[in-house]
């Protein structure tokens, strides 16, 4: 596709992408861009970053740029590094004589791990290296597998990835159910890429992802976590939540939470996931921050809160019960996910503190809020009042304190705990349908 039947300029493209095509072009070997950054950049939208692939060999690239290194250790890349700015560079990728051998594709390649390399000899056998044509069947969809070639700024289509595009359909290469048995991964990848690009995911694509939904358990749970991570912090979080459970996938990232979610109560759907997730959308399409502990405390939030109900008609007291419940779901859910303790430290001391914070009394209320997890905790329990689940005067008693001065934090506090006040015991609302709130935090 010439220059003139595309939208995409160099204008469009990084600064640093383009030292890096211009390096391998004058160097003699194949420079252009490939992937994602392509797809974006015909449907008109900002690449997040730039790819670009070659026929020079990973030493070769290394050897071009002073900022270069070779990672990984299955696939072999090289990333370019221009301060914070990484571009990433890979060799065409040949189809291997056995694919079940190969269960990743290019285009995965570029989120696999970070793994310093610097020795040829270690490379693995999966890196073979083949040509252009090959490389693009090797990917996983079609839109994904677009290339902009520097030398005469056209656009190379070798699997309808462009008819595609402009149908707005995603489509795998190959015999859907093959590709997804070599890694069930593409399976999550094409809820994702569907949710981000609000394409339809062609039939064929569609069809087998049901009945093939089990294989995600043979996933590590480290990787999935990965994944869960793009899943649900691109900003179509929703959507692609909705979608996941449409397909059935979603119970075998979060099942207990998925088993939770089938319940009713009070005849009102549990809500909090979804608003959650909404709320998390808003916050990474306004640029601000968001901590895999908020999305993870959030999806495991009604799992606990039902084995701590449990617990305490057993005649255990409230604290331990969370302790117990927590340690319960925790336990149950790291055989699917991994979640670093960086991420379930504060995950337990959100849950934990949704108690406390119904205890206002004396110096309690001023201690709560110099707790390093305090904003984080009130967010939540934002959610839950959103939700009906949480007394939403507990809440807008919590907002209230935050905004006025120390005298009047005082008064609030004396008045909470004078006789004939409640003395902070909660009143259960009902739940209610979803409606317009507050929009949380969680920084």
């Amino acid at each position: 596709m010439p220059r003139a039947q595309h939208i995409i300029t160099r204008a469009q493209i990084s600064e640093n992408a383009l030292k890096v095509l211009h390096r391998l072009k004058e160097a003699g070997y194949a420079s252009l861009l490939v992937g994602g950054c392509v797809r974006d950049l015909m449907l008109g939208r900002e690449p997040k970053d730039f790819d670009v692939v070659t026929d020079a060999r990973p030493e070769q690239i290394r050897k071009l740029f002073h900022n270069a290194r070779v990672i990984g250790r299955r696939f072999r890349l090289v990333h370019v590094r221009f301060g914070w700015d990484i571009i990433e560079v890979a060799t065409f990728r040949a189809i291997p004589r056995d694919i079940s051998e190969e269960p990743v594709s290019t285009e995965e390649e570029a989120e696999g791990e970070d793994v310093e390399n610097d020795s040829p000899a270690e490379a693995p056998d999966h890196n073979v290296f083949g040509s252009q044509e090959e490389d693009a069947v090797r990917r996983d969809f079609t839109v994904n597998a677009l290339y902009y070639d520097v030398h005469d700024f056209s656009v190379i289509d070798y699997v309808g990835g462009v008819a595609d595009l402009k149908a707005g359909i995603l489509r795998v290469i190959g015999d859907p159910e093959t590709r997804y048995r070599e890694d069930p991964v593409r399976m999550l990848r094409a809820v994702r890429f569907a949710a981000k690009l609000g394409f339809n995911l062609e039939d064929r694509t569609a069809a087998p992802i049901r009945d093939l939904a089990p294989l995600l358990a043979s996933v590590p749970a480290a990787r999935m976590f990965e994944e869960v991570l793009k899943l649900f912090h691109g900003g179509y979080a929703l959507e692609t939540y909705e979608l996941l459970r449409h397909y059935g996938l979603f119970q075998y990232l979060f099942p207990l939470t998925e088993k939770s979610l089938e319940h009713e109560e009070d005849g009102f759907p549990v809500t909090l996931v979804p608003r959650a997730l909404a709320n998390t959308d808003a916050r990474v399409n306004e640029d601000k921050p968001v901590t895999p502990a908020f999305l993870f405390a959030a999806m495991l939030w009604e799992p606990v809160r039902e084995q701590m109900g449990e617990y305490i008609v057993r005649g255990m007291n409230s604290h331990d019960a969370m302790f117990r419940a927590a340690e319960d779901v925790l336990h149950e859910q790291l055989r699917h996910i991994t979640i670093p303790k960086r991420f379930s430290v504060p995950m337990r001391e959100i849950w934990s503190m949704q108690g406390r914070l119904d205890r206002r009394a004396g110096q309690q209320a001023f201690r709560l809020l110099e707790s390093k997890r305090f904003r984080a905790a009130y967010d939540f329990l934002l959610l839950r009042a959103e939700t009906g689940e949480a007394d939403q005067g507990l809440a807008d008693w919590w907002t209230r304190f935050q905004s006025v001065g120390e005298e009047e934090r005082r008064i609030m506090v004396a008045e909470f705990a004078a006789p004939g006040s409640g003395g902070g015991k909660r009143r259960r609302r009902r739940r209610r349908r979803p409606s317009s709130g507050q929009s949380p935090r969680h920084e």
